[in-house]
């Protein structure tokens, strides 16, 4: 979903705005630079970029200031890495803003929720994923996109439902009631998309993947 005006004070704005401009820059610090060498990679996460806006636009209300849409989050992770995932994220929703299909006040708070949430449980699956089970492609494909596209949307959930009702915006009993029970529908959506998604890249564009090495998940014994 997205953050809008009326929901949280001017004070709650102003301090996830200033959060989520460290953050940005951390994640830009961190991003490894040299890999956009490789024009494959500069191609790939930009044009997810962008095939993340367009998800987002694709948006339905459930109430007033309450949308929802594809997140996208854990494809881009997969793709590039969760830094240039923060990255991209950012510029989705920067530029969504500037052209007011999102409310500019609010753009450190739908990073931070609809961004970092996301890439940060995406990424941390697939570091436990790559530690405790077997790596092969099938992993990869059914734990790393699909499941962890699903937990992301969840996570992103629990944390908007929190915010709201800790913000007051709407009661608690409505947003667990009438609000979260779409998120766990578009979460099906969301893992489906993704996972579709990353097959697609995987045999046809591996080099698009960073996560993804033939030589590990194809060749591995454990």
């Amino acid at each position: 979903m997205n953050f809008t005006g009326p929901l949280f004070s001017d004070s709650v704005y102003l301090y996830a705005n200033l959060l989520a401009l460290g953050g940005m820059l951390v994640a830009g610090w961190r991003a490894p630079w040299r890999m956009l060498n490789e024009p494959a990679k500069i191609n790939a996460w930009l044009g997810a970029s962008l095939v993340v806006a367009a998800f987002w636009l694709l948006k339905a209300g459930v109430k007033p200031h309450l949308d929802l849409h594809l997140l996208g989050a854990t494809a881009l992770t997969l793709m590039v890495g969760p830094w240039f995932a923060l990255l991209g994220m950012a510029i989705v929703i920067v530029s969504m803003s500037y052209m007011s299909a999102l409310d500019p006040q609010a753009i450190g708070l739908n990073w931070l929720v609809l961004g970092v949430v996301p890439v940060w449980v995406s990424y941390t699956l697939l570091r436990l994923a790559q530690k405790w089970l077997p790596l092969n492609y099938f992993v990869y494909l059914f734990v790393n996109a699909f499941l962890g596209a699903a937990l992301a949307m969840c996570a992103t959930a629990a944390v908007s439902v929190g915010a709201l009702a800790l913000a007051g915006a709407y009661p608690l009993d409505f947003l667990l009631e009438e609000f979260l029970p779409y998120f766990l529908l578009l979460s099906w959506a969301e893992a489906f998309n993704t996972g579709l998604a990353i097959t697609l890249v995987v045999v046809y564009r591996p080099q698009w993947s960073v996560t993804f090495d033939d030589r590990l998940y194809l060749n591995s014994k454990r």
